[in-house]
């Protein structure tokens, strides 16, 4: 019988080169020292592998270019080359779904972006849409390399085309988890979901210094461009969190709610709440006085899968909701009137949230349904010249683009232009039902009668009297619930504690709904 031989003479050169590949990887985990570490840790932030394995499934993330190091030299740089060169980039899954991530090591050259840094986000960001799957990048940088130049911008650029290239094709999530200042700001921005953690992140085009230089203001850098500003004032970001474990779960919920690519439809679940369980709480909930607000979000809580819904935008331009839910384990998009703030009135930042969120879900295959609840457009000098007839039109433009399927609901008011923009069946709702407390119209029956009946009241002995008359004699002739469904532009009118059934059997009906648009190269949407 033939025996393998012994070696006699000590480890193979396979086995040298394996335990120095090991020692390889061990430093390129390590990262640059344990220093560098608590001093990360010590600002409240967690380290980019950290964040990586909060984001992925447990062992599931597979490493590109790990070895990775720059060639760039002068500056002290040919003496300073980290594996890794401060990105992490790879896949791995979210609830068993192949998601992309890279993320800035700030324990590497703060987390700056040099070319060979670059690169491997080109490359991550390339195969994430040749994959057909979402990408994430857990942002954490202090912009371009300074000591590499124009090549670093040059990686900027790369990223931004590649960001431009994915959208509505993956969906694109940025993280705020630190410091995201100059050209670094405008990929996030090209981005879908802005997610930013408070105190620890920041976005601004010019910090601190500089707009103090420039104009004298002094302010903080978290006053300038910290999570809450961005997700109240500026709209730029659509969540904050008070830490990075709850924001980056969060995360993981949203890509729940998500398709992979724009070739597939969102994730199904399925759903202990029953299709036809009835909302008789919702005749209560809205009041018929059409002057009396409510919070649409309980609405919302009543018609949805188990109350579940995650808010987009939460914080900014109140006066609408968009969100993400599920009804019978299937997702849809919601917009939504809020009566709570500003009476449900649109206006630009209101227009420009809900026209963003409606070219999201129609471009990632999510049925919108609308509830409508609007006494119009906001009136005042300071809307006009600020241009809300070109922000109304990016709403509107957004629907009328839409090929999803589209539901329409009317709680109670609807009244001039603001009716035709939250998507109407004049500009193609697919169906359009409203509750028995409905009133669509030019205008209020107040506004309508000083305008059609002005002679009329000036000239009576009692104005006053005239102009109740003539109210009431409006509302019955133009303003009754049934008008609109008389002339067809309402499908039916519905008892509001069937309408989580309604909805339901309506998108049953529409899941395999198809439109074409006409052959273009792309719109020239408002702006």
């Amino acid at each position: 019988m033939l025996t393998r031989p012994v070696n006699t003479r000590g480890p193979s050169m396979t086995q040298e080169a394996i335990t120095e590949l090991a020692a390889i990887r061990a430093e390129a985990l390590r990262g640059p020292s344990e220093r560098a570490t608590e001093a990360q840790h010590a600002k409240g932030k967690l380290t980019a592998r950290e964040r990586i394995g909060l984001l992925l499934d447990p062992g599931s993330f597979k490493e590109v270019e790990q070895l990775r190091r720059h060639r760039a030299t002068g500056f002290g740089l040919e003496a300073k080359k980290p594996y890794t060169d401060g990105v992490i980039t790879g896949w791995g899954t979210v609830e068993g779904r192949t998601v992309f991530v890279y993320a800035h090591d700030f324990r590497i050259f703060g987390g700056a972006l040099g070319e060979a840094h670059a690169t491997k986000i080109h490359k991550i960001m390339d195969m994430a849409i040749s994959a057909g799957a979402p990408l994430v990048s857990l942002n954490d940088g202090a912009g371009a390399r300074i000591q590499e130049g124009v090549s670093a911008l040059a990686g900027y650029g790369g990223i931004f085309q590649r960001n431009t290239r994915a959208s509505g094709v993956i969906p694109q999530i940025s993280v705020m988890l630190g410091p995201c200042a100059g050209g670094a700001a405008y990929s996030p921005a090209l981005t879908d979901f802005v997610f930013m953690v408070r105190e620890t992140s920041q976005m601004f085009i010019t910090g601190p210094d500089v707009v103090k230089a420039v104009t004298g203001e002094e302010i903080t850098q978290n006053g300038l461009g910290g999570a809450d500003v961005h997700a109240e004032t500026s709209g730029v970001a659509h969540f904050a969190y008070d830490d990075e474990e709850t924001c980056i779960a969060e995360v993981r919920y949203l890509i729940g709610m998500l398709p992979s690519n724009n070739r597939e439809n969102p994730p199904t679940v399925e759903s202990d709440d029953p299709a036809d369980r009835r909302g008789d709480i919702l005749h209560d909930l809205v009041p018929a006085d059409g002057n009396r607000p409510y919070d649409m979000h309980k609405v919302i809580e009543e018609l949805v899968d188990d109350g579940d819904y995650l808010e987009i935008h939460e914080r900014w331009a109140r006066n609408i909701i968009c969100a993400m839910a599920r009804l019978d384990g299937q997702v849809v998009g919601i917009v939504a009137s809020q009566p709570l703030a500003l009476a449900g009135v649109l206006d630009i930042h209101s227009s420009e949230k809900a026209a963003r969120f409606v070219q999201t879900c129609d471009a990632f295959n999510i049925p919108l349904v609308t509830l409508v609840d609007v006494p119009g457009f906001l009136p005042g000098v300071d809307q006009e010249h600020g241009g809300i007839i070109r922000h109304g039109a990016k709403l509107l433009y957004a629907y009328c683009n839409a090929t999803v399927p589209r539901i329409s609901l009317i709680l109670r008011k609807a009244y001039g232009g603001a009716y035709i923009v939250m998507d109407s069946q004049s500009i193609g709702a697919d169906l359009t039902y409203a509750w028995p407390t409905n009133e669509i119209a030019v205008m209020g029956a107040e506004g309508a009668a000083n305008v059609i009946f002005r002679r009329q009241i000036a000239d009576a002995v009692d104005p006053e009297a005239m102009r109740s008359h003539m109210v009431k004699e409006y509302k019955a002739e133009l303003m009754h619930p049934y008008y609109a469904a008389e002339r067809g532009l309402v499908d039916d009118v519905i008892d509001p504690a069937e309408t989580r059934e309604v909805l339901i059997a309506s998108l049953a009906m529409l899941r395999r709904k198809h439109a074409d648009l006409p052959s273009r190269k792309h719109g020239n949407q408002p702006t």
